[in-house]
Parts: C-alpha cells; sequence; structure tokens
C-alpha cells in the first residue's frame, strides 16, 4: 500500500489538479492543510525545502507542484 500525503491550502488552483489526480486514479491519500496547520506547515517545509504547496509525500519522496509524469511514475500508474 502505498502511503501518500498532500500538503496543501482551499485555494491553491493546482492543489485541487493534485487530489482529483488521486482521486480519479483510485489513490488513497491524507491531506494536510498547511493554512490551518503549522505543525504540517512546518513538516512541509522541512522535508522539501519548500514553502509553496502543492507538496506530495509519496512513500517518502518528495514531489513539488503537480508533475504528473513524476507523481505516475512513483505511483506506478
Amino acid at each position: 500500500m502505498t502511503n501518500v500525503k498532500v500538503f496543501s491550502t482551499p485555494s491553491c488552483p493546482y492543489c485541487h489538479k493534485l487530489k482529483d489526480f488521486l482521486k480519479e486514479n483510485n489513490i488513497p491519500f491524507t491531506d494536510y492543510d498547511v493554512s490551518r496547520n503549522r505543525d504540517a506547515a512546518m513538516e512541509m517545509i522541512r522535508r522539501s525545502g519548500q514553502r509553496g504547496v502543492p507538496v506530495a509525500d509519496i512513500d517518502g519522496n518528495i514531489v513539488v507542484g503537480f508533475n504528473q509524469p513524476l507523481i505516475e511514475q512513483l505511483l506506478k500508474i
């Protein structure tokens, strides 16, 4: 089972694209709203070095932005 975390904000269009893509491919994920969850925001910054969203953690592999080819590769779809 793949462990997927998504760090996002409600107003980010690429965050919505990422989450829609995961839903369309039946990939379960945990969504962290970094605009409301400071601990998640700090984890995202620590793990990715980025303050921008979306950031996906796919089994420990960090993907910054909605990089669909890399996400597909990591998810093997």
